[in-house]
């Protein structure tokens, strides 16, 4: 058996083998037409005819799967879509972090809660943030919820994807599509399905990806997403050498497939500009054509000094800009643009509006990392790109 990093301790729970044989029988949330729809567009993508933006909840909350707050997320995604549009001039297709986001790694596997030691909150497939031993305990039932609430976002979703169908709205805004971090193996797993001519693909989500923690080249992880025929991605962080980059293209895009591999650099804008020419140079250099996206979040996330976990607007847009930057001079397609937004005003990262430690506290109310506001989502768009 493979390693897996970050996985929750909950094997000898009495429910786990009910929980996986529940998942087992599940019907598919994502569907091969629309795996391969959305293949389509990302090939697009990377041949430099369209523009990716993936974006939505750091962690999603099991109590937001209601039509309304789907319905908020899609107009948000929509309107960032949009506007990113308008500012490229080419398609951008639409990507939510929705329908499977109820999973996040952590750095610790327990953290201090008024002056106690607890499990840390891992997500709601996997435990509760409610800050007391029992709610933070791995329970394998939530598997079942999260795959629940993930049904009610697909069902919806290929709602709207057919009503703009029937609208003539553009292929490639004819979204949005689901992704998460295929984190949870266990979760994962149980949804790989087959075609009928024997294919596989991955049915909790149309875009999965594999975070920085758990990319090493012959994990358990890549191994899953290797063999599966959705579209993926990996995300990429400053430790990463260029040697490194390409043995997880051969094993993610071994056909050299366009729209296949989405690569995901959250490197930190300290070092954006120092890790990126060799990554792109050692990418390109073996023929895989993956979509080159930034997550500029990640590496620049802060704390204020009361301990509020924050980042700063200029902080992320000084990272995605050395990443367009470094890729026009390389002469590649800087394709994707990856973030954590909420759909309503909250407060918790610093800029447009939301200045000092004391305005982070009215409205933050993410279950994991600090998320952008539309108004500095939609700030950033117009500091990157200039019509």
């Amino acid at each position: 058996m493979l390693p897996a990093e970050q996985q929750p301790d909950w094997r000898d729970h009495a429910a786990y083998a009910a929980a996986r044989r529940t998942l087992m029988r599940a019907a598919p949330l994502a569907l091969p037409t629309e795996i391969a729809e959305l293949r389509g567009q990302l090939a697009a993508v990377a041949a430099g005819r369209a523009r990716l933006l993936q974006a939505g909840d750091c962690a999603e909350s099991l109590a937001e799967q209601t039509p309304r707050h789907i319905d908020d997320k899609i107009s948000a995604l929509d309107a960032l879509g949009d506007l990113m549009a308008a500012r490229t001039g080419q398609d951008v297709v639409r990507v939510g972090r929705i329908g499977g986001q109820f999973a996040k790694p952590r750095s610790a596997a327990t953290e201090q809660y008024g002056g106690s030691e607890l499990p840390s909150f891992r997500g709601h497939m996997v435990n509760s943030e409610e800050p007391s031993p029992e709610a933070r305990q791995h329970d394998p039932r939530r598997m079942v919820h999260a795959y629940g609430a993930a049904a009610r976002v697909a069902d919806h979703l290929r709602e709207v994807r057919h009503q703009r169908a029937a609208a003539g709205d553009p292929p490639a805004a004819s979204g949005p599509w689901t992704s998460h971090e295929a984190l949870v193996v266990d979760y994962e797993g149980p949804l790989v399905r087959s075609t009928p001519d024997g294919r596989e693909y991955l049915a909790s989500t149309h875009l999965p990806w594999i975070g920085e923690r758990t990319r090493q080249p012959d994990s358990a992880h890549v191994e899953m997403l290797a063999a599966v025929q959705n579209p993926v991605a990996c995300k990429i962080g400053p430790g990463a050498g260029p040697a490194e980059v390409v043995r997880l293209c051969g094993r993610l895009d071994p056909e050299r497939s366009p729209g296949r591999l989405t690569l995901i650099l959250r490197l930190g804008r300290t070092r954006a500009a120092e890790v990126m020419p060799g990554i792109v140079d050692a990418v390109r250099n073996a023929g895989h054509p993956v979509i080159w996206a930034v997550d500029p979040m990640h590496g620049n996330t802060e704390r204020t000094p009361g301990g509020i976990k924050t980042r700063h607007l200029r902080h992320i847009a000084e990272e995605a800009a050395v990443f367009l930057q470094v890729l026009e001079r390389h002469g590649a397609h800087p394709g994707g643009l990856h973030l954590e937004t909420a759909a309503t005003d909250v407060t918790e990262c610093l800029g447009a509006g939301v200045r000092g430690e004391r305005a982070l506290n009215r409205r933050y109310t993410t279950l994991c990392d600090p998320r952008l506001n539309p108004e500095q989502a939609h700030e950033l768009i117009r500091m990157l790109f200039r019509p």
